[in-house]
């Protein structure tokens, strides 16, 4: 389906270290399939890669929204909450 080829070409961009198109793909199969838990997991690692935690936690949060047996993304999320910290105590 539509959802699924965005997120697979998204994928494809992400490996190729074009995360800005990727997450454009990411959030296209979101638009497409709001309840397709993987665009938002994918595309929650680009922004945690990016550094913007506040929005790759709530990307993993929906994950696990739509589907609470996700183990990579209740991990992703415990790891950009404790890097969010760490970047706040040394100040960046």
């Amino acid at each position: 389906d539509l959802a699924t080829a965005l997120n697979n070409r998204g994928q494809i961009k992400y490996l190729r270290v074009e995360f800005a198109a990727a997450m454009e793909d990411y959030t296209a199969a979101i638009e497409c399939q709001p309840s397709f838990e993987v665009p938002y997991y994918n595309r929650g690692l680009v922004l945690y890669r990016l550094g913007c935690f506040d929005e790759a936690m709530k990307d993993f949060r929906k994950v696990l929204e739509l589907n609470p047996q996700f183990e990579d993304a209740a991990l992703s999320l415990k790891q950009a909450l404790l890097d969010k910290e760490e970047k706040q105590k040394r100040g960046y």
